[in-house]
């Protein structure tokens, strides 16, 4: 049961304002969607690209962390259960989904995203 898509790859920042300019002055990449000093998600050629406050990254996670879109949420986490690896933290984002973040094997950090499923009355 293979991963839907790469959904974003993000780095953290304790200051927003700086990575901002940086990202977007600096490298001219283009804010798709923004949330207060929280995120920053980029659209870096078709493939997204993000910046996230401390409150937004895993706690204990160094460097990138590569977001995975998957269709079922909690069959992946009872698959990663069953397989011993270790889940870290869980996270309902309301309209926008759920995450669960997960250790690898090597000790890199990553998360499992679904998407909320929206019925037409909700659009």
């Amino acid at each position: 049961m293979p991963a839907d898509r790469l959904q974003n790859v993000y780095v953290g920042t304790r200051d927003m304002t700086a990575s901002r300019h940086f990202y977007e002055e600096v490298l001219g990449l283009k804010p798709k969607f923004a949330d207060a000093e929280r995120w920053v998600q980029y659209d870096a050629g078709g493939a997204n690209f993000a910046v996230g406050s401390p409150a937004e990254f895993p706690e204990g996670a160094a460097g990138a962390v590569a977001v995975f879109e998957v269709s079922d949420l909690d069959a992946r986490r009872s698959r990663l259960a069953d397989a011993g690896i270790r889940i870290v933290a869980s996270r309902d984002m309301g309209d926008h989904g759920r995450t669960i973040t997960v250790v690898d094997p090597a000790g890199n950090y990553l998360q499992l995203f679904e998407r909320q499923v929206r019925s037409i009355l909700q659009k």
